[in-house]
């Protein structure tokens, strides 16, 4: 698993608190930081060339399509070199419409022949008055143009993103976009994968300001609530998956890539703020992991300073900007926890009990907070004669999925 962070951003939405910066104005400008990046890929061939547990690629920010289709072959390329593979298995790009519109239908077909074959699009609303409170650059009408380009040029599988719990979203607004999503923003053909977010209050987001200044009063949890459970409710008559408590797929279309962050499974971040998790040898108390010992966690990070990045690759040394820690045992342990029970697949119940404090799994167990789940890839283990033992589960259910903090806090 590969995520790149591009930092940039045609312009700043209200609520966005990610690291990005203007091309303009970030002191590197888009072919340096490129040629960056590919020094740092360079710098991590050993890395880059294991084999990977899933062999993804995703390209995030920001936003990556503000990138000249030349760039975006450039990184590949440099991937390819350091071994990387060529042929992923996903390979996501971040798409905002309106570069799409701008780029038109011939940067749209140089994605899929750079290797791309999954998109995600951040349309975000189907409204224009809240379009325009985010300081989007688009309006719905480029949403639905966006998509049609996408599906032209032969995409079979994009992913939208979505926000609720605005205060000034009405019901109505809401069910209006979730309409014209699954209409497929008027093609007739929905998104195979969506993503909708509770609107949350960033710490350096515009908004933050605008809320500390008393421009903006957050959206009530009564609200919230119910715009989520109309979400899942129509997601769910029109055929898709809920198995994350954000995300939504049509059979067959889960993000393979994000479903990795969930179950801890290695990937190597590159970029001015992105993030790697390393699981290396056992600890040397522990003879072997077979024998119950434990892997070492270790995530590392470069810090979130493009210049700072964009230097270091001109002098060849990226240790002023990377950064590390090891995870404790107990940070693994809850960090298992709290990702897996985001999920429809949920955990094993054997960990949860070795893990969290009988009474409190017993009473969630009671109240239905917790429920037995069907078995998944991730339940189920080799027994000595090659056949596959059951390991039963636990997860949330959906109908709790909105107050899934308070549960998970209250079992750990």
């Amino acid at each position: 698993m590969i995520y790149i962070h591009i930092p940039y951003c045609g312009s700043f939405c209200t609520y966005c608190g990610f690291y990005s910066e203007t091309a303009t104005g970030a002191g590197c400008g888009i072919n340096d930081y490129v040629e960056a990046l590919c020094t740092e890929i360079a710098g991590r061939r050993a890395e880059l060339s294991e084999p990977h547990e899933r062999d993804t690629l995703y390209i995030g920010g920001g936003t990556p399509s503000v990138l000249p289709l030349s760039a975006l072959k450039r990184i590949v390329s440099a991937l390819r070199e350091a071994g990387a593979g060529a042929d992923y298995e996903e390979f996501t790009v971040e798409v905002n419409p309106e570069d799409i519109l701008e780029k038109g239908q011939g940067y749209a077909e140089g994605l899929l022949e750079a290797g791309v074959n999954r998109i995600s699009m951040g349309v975000q609303s189907l409204d224009d008055r809240i379009l325009g409170w985010m300081n989007r650059r688009h309006d719905a009408d480029g949403s639905a143009k966006a998509y049609r380009i996408l599906r032209d040029a032969g995409f079979r599988n994009i992913s939208i993103d979505l926000i609720f719990g605005i205060s000034m979203l009405e019901d109505k607004v809401w069910s209006r976009t979730l309409d014209g999503v699954l209409d497929g923003l008027g093609t007739g053909t929905p998104p195979e994968h969506i993503s909708a977010y509770q609107l949350s209050v960033e710490p350096d987001s515009a908004l933050a300001s605008m809320r500390d200044r008393g421009l903006y009063e957050e959206a009530s949890d009564s609200l919230c609530e119910g715009q989520y459970a109309e979400l899942c409710s129509r997601l769910a008559s029109a055929g898709y998956r809920h198995y994350e408590i954000s995300n939504f797929s049509l059979p067959g279309y889960e993000a393979r890539h994000n479903s990795g962050y969930w179950y801890h499974i290695p990937y190597t971040g590159l970029g001015p703020g992105a993030h790697s998790l390393d699981i290396g040898s056992c600890c040397p108390e522990a003879p072997s992991a077979g024998q119950g010992g434990r892997n070492v966690f270790r995530r590392s990070w470069n810090i979130a300073d493009v210049r700072a990045y964009c230097a270091a690759a001109h002098d060849g040394d990226f240790s002023p900007v990377r950064e590390s820690e090891t995870l404790s045992a107990r940070q693994v342990d809850m960090e298992r926890i709290m990702l897996a029970l985001r999920t429809d697949e949920g955990i094993e119940e054997s960990f949860l009990r070795k893990t969290c404090a009988k009474n409190a799994l017993d009473a969630a167990i009671a109240a239905g907070t917790l429920v037995e789940t069907h078995l998944s890839w991730h339940g189920r283990r080799l027994m000595g004669n090659g056949q596959v033992k059951s390991c039963p589960r636990l997860r949330i259910p959906e109908k709790y999925f909105f107050v899934s903090d308070n549960i998970i806090s209250d079992i750990v």
